[in-house]
């Protein structure tokens, strides 16, 4: 009977880790971020497993050997960055991809948590983490203003210093550049930027607009306000 309790406790962990990872994977695939759903869920089991094991070895061997259950788990914290260093490379060098590596390493840190035992702090983290990364999102938005962003969207040369032009150009102009992201174009040679910007008041926006339209290599501009 007590085998069966400690393999339905087992379970019963991996099962609130896969929860609690999900439910903050989901915020992270809604976005369209490079760790998502799925990426959350197995880094908060994996830590919750690793931790059970730490756990079970000290009972094991207690009293035999020096063994600390939190070495092993304490390699978690460190393993994880290398997710996220991931994350962060495949966005560039942007907010966005701080804050998923941020959350991958609260996301281990809930499964710790989780195979210790301690569901309570388990779960409020998690509450809180989808706190700061929804609610708190929005109120920054507020804040900070982020409706005077904009979201210009070109198709220029895939050639090297093309990216440097663009750059020269918008901070001459004083606009500031929160974000870019890169990808290859489905016509060779071409390649699809994104960038979120910030004007200043004393520029005009069409004449950034046919500016960019006029540097070299640049062939096509959309935007989003």
């Amino acid at each position: 009977m007590s085998g069966l309790l400690g393999a339905l406790s087992v379970v019963g962990k991996l099962l609130a880790a896969a929860i609690l990872g999900g439910v903050v994977g989901l915020e992270r695939e809604s976005l369209n971020r490079p760790a998502g759903f799925r990426t959350h869920i197995l880094v908060c089991m994996g830590s919750a497993l690793i931790m059970m094991v730490s756990i079970d070895l000290f009972k094991i061997y207690h009293g035999q050997t020096a063994v600390d259950p939190g070495r092993i788990a304490a390699q978690v914290v460190s393993g994880i960055g290398f997710l996220g260093a991931g994350t962060i490379m495949h966005e560039g060098a942007t907010v966005r991809g701080l804050t998923t590596a941020a959350s991958l390493w609260v996301i281990a840190g809930i499964g710790l948590a989780v195979g210790a035992g301690l569901f309570l702090p388990a779960a409020a983290t998690a509450a809180l983490v989808l706190l700061t990364l929804v609610f708190l999102a929005r109120l920054e938005a507020g804040l900070l203003g982020r409706h005077q962003f904009h979201t210009l969207q070109l198709i220029i040369a895939d050639r090297p210093g093309q990216l440097g032009r663009i750059g020269v150009l918008l901070g001459d102009r004083g606009v500031n550049i929160k974000n870019i992201s890169m990808r290859p174009s489905a016509q060779s040679g071409y390649l699809d930027m994104e960038m979120s910007v910030r004007l200043p008041s004393s520029l005009n926006h069409n004449a950034l607009v046919q500016e960019l339209l006029a540097v070299d290599g640049v062939y096509g501009l959309s935007q989003e306000a």
